[in-house]
């Protein structure tokens, strides 16, 4: 699963979505049943970014997939792995993002292209497709062993392509300061009231990311 991963999501286009499958329809080949995965998965995704996790029911994330609630231990064993790979599902190419536009800025390096698209009000606003490390950190710190591995896997991720555009002895330093700057500045910028103050913010961590990017290594 963790093949397909930030490179695919920003730059390729979104796959083609297929018509759903119902659990009606038999045999279950082994296509049948990936698709039913990855199905439970998008719907949990996002009912787990919009909700949280204590307020999102196994009953209601297969009624969100147009699925019946016994199917659900088919393909996982417990709520808590399903939120596991929901995390990681983001990084897969079938995983809808919206807010990602993979053919904007294409002279830039890949990092920059990063940034933009983790700042862009497209992703500010995405409360379902946003990134799980701006929309779950707080459920996360609560969370077992392998939901915290699979938030530490999306954010290796993303560190290791920002990483891989830096030169310079600092290029590891700079990449973690880039990641703080995205999903801490995006967290603050959504936990306000007031609009002015988190575009504000929004922008401001923005700016110090491009920075940071722009950098001359030392």
């Amino acid at each position: 699963m963790q093949q397909k991963m930030f490179n695919i999501i920003f730059s390729l286009p979104l796959s083609d979505q297929r018509p759903a499958a119902t659990e009606g329809d038999l045999p279950y080949s082994a296509e049948h049943k990936l698709q039913t995965r990855q199905r439970i998965l998008e719907s949990a995704r996002r009912l787990f970014n919009s909700k949280g996790f204590a307020q999102v029911s196994i009953g209601e994330v297969m009624e969100n997939a147009g699925l019946t609630h016994g199917g659900f231990y088919r393909h996982f064993k417990d709520k808590d792995e399903l939120y596991a790979e929901a995390v990681r599902w983001f990084l897969c190419e079938e995983a809808p993002k919206p807010w990602r536009r993979p053919r904007r800025n294409a002279h830039k390096l890949r990092a920059e292209r990063i940034v933009d698209a983790y700042f862009s009000l497209d992703h500010f606003d995405d409360s379902e497709s946003c990134c799980p490390l701006v929309s779950l950190p707080s459920d996360v710190t609560r969370g077992g062993e392998g939901v915290k591995a699979a938030y530490q896997d999306v954010l290796e991720k993303l560190l290791e392509l920002l990483q891989a555009d830096l030169a310079g002895p600092q290029a590891r330093e700079r990449a973690l300061s880039v990641v703080a700057l995205c999903v801490g500045g995006l967290v603050t910028a959504r936990g306000v009231t007031d609009p002015g103050l988190a575009q504000e913010l929004r922008r401001a961590a923005y700016r110090q990311a491009q920075t940071m990017l722009k950098a001359r290594p030392c």
